[in-house]
């Protein structure tokens, strides 16, 4: 799992809600474009492709509100932040990536069992041209958020338009195979391969998001990083118990670390808010919270999370 790096709460909240108001626009326009063109073409590629993009356009609203509310301040009924809303904002996107799945495929088997002429195949095949320089430029804007923030809807909104790519591609292949070779059922052949790929990304989508809703560690060396930050101090050893989870935009690290008994309270203090602020600094949307244990004199830690040495 993928944490921020170096950007302030502030500044990711920023980015995301750029890239997810282009996102919408983008959605808006293709949707606008492809239903235009297939009422007078009747490409059932193109239906296929129009119906990923209304639903995209759904799933794009859902995002551009869910980053919003997640990066609000925590509340007295929220104390760990709305963070969670993104990875529900994800898990909508797969149920509209799998609900759009089966419409095409739909399509796409009625089209095979009685075929349908494409009409006016010059506009169809310029639509699909221009959606795929649109969700191109979109694609390449929303990577260069995702490679600065940890925004798991971000990355499902990626992940639509990405097979969205590969569908207006595979849509425009069917369209012309269709019209200027005359090879009858491909048009709908293409699109039964774009309802495959939908569910290919549906199943990356759900993943990702239920990752964050198990409270799923970080990654290895986001941990191992956590770990140098803070014995950087020789005072500080022996960090154990280390549970980190993400949520939307921030991430929530807590730890027991050993401490020398003899130190006074202010001083052992002073060594804990130091760990604090190195972590701070590579990840500063972090949550901190460590406790120290006196080196070679502490109780074993029980409860529903028994002590573990990890």
């Amino acid at each position: 799992m993928t944490v921020p790096h170096g950007l302030s709460p502030a500044q990711a909240a920023a980015l995301t809600r750029r890239v997810t108001a282009l996102s919408v626009a983008t959605a808006a326009i293709l949707v606008t474009m492809k239903a235009a063109v297939w009422t007078v073409s009747g490409s059932t590629a193109l239906l296929a492709s129009m119906a990923d993009s209304a639903l995209d356009l759904a799933a794009s609203l859902t995002t551009f509100f869910a980053v919003r509310y997640a990066h609000a301040p925590p509340d007295a009924e929220h104390r760990f932040g709305h963070g969670k809303a993104e990875a529900f904002a994800s898990l909508m996107q797969g149920g509209l990536v799998f609900a759009s799945a089966a419409l095409v495929a739909r399509e796409a088997i009625g089209n095979l069992i009685d075929p349908q002429p494409i009409r006016q195949e010059g506009w169809a095949v310029a639509v699909m041209a221009v959606s795929i320089v649109l969700t191109l430029l979109l694609v390449a804007a929303q990577t260069r958020v995702l490679k600065k923030t940890a925004s798991v809807a971000v990355s499902g909104d990626r992940a639509h338009y990405f097979s969205d790519l590969a569908s207006n591609l595979i849509a425009l292949a069917g369209i012309g195979a269709a019209a200027w070779f005359g090879i009858e059922g491909f048009d709908a052949v293409a699109a039964l391969a774009v309802a495959a790929l939908l569910l290919w990304g549906a199943i990356g989508v759900f993943r990702e998001a239920s990752g964050q809703l198990m409270d799923r560690e970080l990654s290895d060396e986001a941990r191992a990083e956590i770990v140098r930050l803070v014995t950087a101090d020789a005072t500080l050893t022996d960090v154990h118990q280390l549970r980190t989870r993400a949520s939307g935009p921030f991430v929530h690290i807590q730890m027991h670390v050993d401490l020398d008994p003899d130190l006074t309270l202010e001083a052992a203090h002073r060594s804990i808010v130091a760990a604090e602020k190195r972590i701070l600094e590579r990840f500063p949307a972090a949550d901190i919270l460590i406790h120290a244990d006196p080196r070679g004199r502490a109780e074993p830690h029980g409860g529903a999370f028994a002590e573990v040495h990890t």
